[in-house]
């Protein structure tokens, strides 16, 4: 969010929707990959839609063409969107990979995301919590 907001401040629009743009195509590979290493890996969980292996193949020989294209005809946009996906690789370290992490880095963790829950209206379960009446 904060390489968005400076993005914003410093570039224009059209730039930002090209940055996010390659991002979310690029993910969405990353995700019928996903997909087909799962189907592969473990062929017996339980799946409410099943599609023909066909297809995620055939979307991902387009995708590659078209992340390739786009490698090739933009390289500085494509290249600046991975620098805002790297971007979140600090945070995973710091809130999910790193296990015992000091309480007051706890705390500041558990503040962040109760201000950002509020801040998008969103709630996330918590268990053993009694509802409040």
């Amino acid at each position: 969010c904060l390489a968005t907001l400076i993005i914003m401040l410093v570039g224009d629009t059209y730039t930002l929707i090209n940055y996010v743009s390659f991002i979310n195509y690029l993910c969405y590979g990353v995700t019928i990959i996903g997909l087909i290493v799962l189907r592969w890996k473990k062929p017996k969980i339980f799946r409410p839609i099943k599609v023909n292996l066909l297809i995620p193949i055939t979307y991902l020989a387009f995708w590659a063409f078209l992340l390739i294209f786009s490698l090739y005809s933009e390289p500085v946009v494509c290249g600046v969107g991975l620098i805002i996906i790297l971007t979140g690789v600090p945070v995973f370290f710091l809130g999910v990979y790193w296990r015992n992490k000091p309480k007051c880095v706890n705390r500041l963790i558990e503040s962040v995301t109760c201000w950002g829950q509020k801040l998008c209206f969103v709630v996330y379960p918590q268990e053993g919590v009694a509802e409040e009446e």
